[in-house]
């Protein structure tokens, strides 16, 4: 089988813009320790331009409750998020597993976006569990036609309970930085490909 080559591909337009969502807006979340760490990485590339997007900042409708937000309200919220999506050219989500899935407001968020992530790449970085979670966002992507991305980075338990509880960091595990770059590399070329058709097209 014949691999693309990731570091051939020649740069014919603007750097991609990659957007890294922290897929979990509860108020006790982790992922901001793996959504910097996974930025402080990338951001030193020189193939791709990054973003930090959270969802604390969109006022999406799961976040309310049935009676607190007009149709109106609910309309414009939805808007907003789906064109913050519409500008990047490719995503990296962090996401935490919860029995074995995804955070409910990050699927909403995949359903509102919808058509703005079309055709555009994406890949995980994933905690808290076993890759479940990754399993499920990738047959999501697949269904709202986004190119998921083969690597990804999984943070296992005995990973996330050292960072989380005893006091080690991300230099201890330095298979995750491996893992990364690896991610990166799939994304970068992608983004790079996708963004090009998408503009000839």
């Amino acid at each position: 089988m014949n691999l693309p080559n990731f570091s051939a591909q020649p740069m014919t337009s603007p750097l991609p813009l990659i957007g890294i969502v922290v897929g979990s807006a509860s108020e006790a979340r982790f992922g901001e320790k793996h959504e910097l760490w996974i930025h402080e990485i990338a951001k030193q590339r020189n193939d791709i331009a990054i973003e930090l997007i959270d969802l604390r900042e969109h006022s999406l409708p799961f976040f309310y409750g049935p009676q607190s937000v007009t149709p109106a309200d609910r309309s414009r919220a939805e808007k907003r998020w789906a064109d913050r999506l519409a500008s990047i050219d490719g995503l990296i989500v962090v996401t935490p597993e919860y029995d074995q899935g995804t955070s409910a407001e990050l699927k909403i968020a995949f359903d509102i976006a919808d058509q703005k992530l079309g055709r555009k790449p994406i890949g995980f970085v994933g905690y808290g569990g076993t890759g479940r979670a990754i399993e499920q966002l990738q047959l999501a992507a697949i269904e709202l036609q986004m190119v998921p991305v083969r690597n990804a980075v999984h943070i296992g338990i005995a990973e996330f309970i050292g960072i989380w509880q005893q006091g080690k960091t991300f230099n201890d595990y330095p298979h995750l930085a491996q893992a990364a770059k690896e991610l990166l590399d799939d994304i970068a070329w992608w983004a790079q490909i996708l963004k090009t058709s998408r503009e000839n097209t």
